[in-house]
């Protein structure tokens, strides 16, 4: 387990002292032990006793931009806000911090067999007395979920691959998808820089950034490869539903 940033233990006194908030839990990468400091996001989920409603999400924001701008700055701490009642629906959308703007978004199956396999608690229930144990099985469907779900509506849109940003993720993401498929275990970002169908020049160029390197990635060559890369993946995962 890495060890926690203290932006990690300030939300969850913030949280704490809502009296609303019943548990915080680490998933992502700071839970897999591959966390890297201002590289990789901080990934958080907490359950709430009720609805996110219009009051909570004022001050939930409020929380954030405090500490975004203190202990959090420049850490990209990120938190999923779901209501104990509805945590069975995968596809229900909560309240989500991420990248300084609250957004609604589902907790993904990945994210619940991450804090099932890997996840650790900052305050409240341990996420194994949460989540039920997963099989190779249950991830083999997270990861068919992720990538015949989103995945597939960016493979059908190639302009938005010109953003570096996603065809990073993307090409981390299909690696992490196959393996899951194939394998039913789930991979680090780290390895799956080096399984991604990628050049190596562009392989060692992800894994220079994933340490912290200022290098940077010819934008259009970069997005034909990671486009190209997720199309095939997502009909590979079609085929295998």
């Amino acid at each position: 387990m890495a060890t926690s940033p203290a932006a990690v233990g300030d939300l969850g006194n913030e949280l704490e002292e809502l009296r609303w908030v019943s548990d915080l839990m680490v998933a992502g990468s700071l839970a897999t032990g591959d966390y890297v400091p201002r590289i990789s996001d901080l990934d958080l989920v907490a359950f709430v006793d009720g609805p996110v409603d219009t009051g909570r999400q004022v001050a939930l924001a409020a929380i954030h931009r405090r500490l975004d701008s203190g202990s959090g700055a420049g850490l990209n701490l990120g938190c999923v806000y779901v209501d104990i009642a509805s945590i069975s629906d995968v596809d229900t959308r909560h309240p989500t911090w991420t990248h300084g703007h609250l957004v609604h978004r589902v907790l993904s199956r990945v994210t619940r067999a991450e804090l099932a396999r890997h996840g650790y608690e900052v305050f409240g229930r341990s996420p194994r007395d949460v989540f039920p144990e997963v099989s190779a099985e249950d991830i083999r469907a997270a990861a068919r979920a992720e990538l015949t779900g989103y995945w597939a509506w960016a493979a059908r849109r190639p302009w938005l691959w010109v953003d570096p940003a996603i065809a990073e993720l993307g090409l981390t993401s299909m690696a992490r998808g196959r393996h899951a498929l194939d394998i039913g275990e789930l991979l680090t970002k780290t390895q799956a820089i080096q399984q991604a169908h990628a050049p190596s020049w562009l392989i060692d160029q992800l894994a220079a950034r994933r340490r912290g390197d200022a290098v940077s990635s010819p934008r259009i060559r970069t997005a034909l490869v990671a486009w190209r890369d997720a199309r095939r993946t997502v009909a590979h995962a079609k085929r295998v539903l």
